[in-house]
């Protein structure tokens, strides 16, 4: 397999956006110093591992309520407490 060097080719995509998903989106560019492009890109880059992190914790909360291993409300407020107040 041979493999390409140099920066990757890159593809033009059009997305539907509302105005306030590209307010934000400009908004956090600018705050960050970058283009809107640039900040879409890096969304996109890092959303399939984030999505990925996302699921495995899902799957593992799920797998740990099969096995019992949960709090009750009463016990997540009484935790919150004594963190609150020590």
């Amino acid at each position: 397999m041979t493999r390409r060097l140099g920066p990757p080719r890159l593809l033009l995509m059009e997305v539907p956006l509302t105005e306030d998903q590209i307010t934000q989106l400009a908004q956090v560019a600018k705050a960050k110093g970058r283009t809107t492009d640039e900040l879409a890109q890096e969304v996109l880059a890092r959303y399939p591992e984030e999505e990925a992190r996302f699921v495995e914790a899902v799957r593992l909360g799920e797998a740990q309520l099969e096995r019992g291993e949960y709090l009750s409300h009463e016990e997540v407020g009484q935790r919150i407490k004594r963190l609150s107040h020590p």
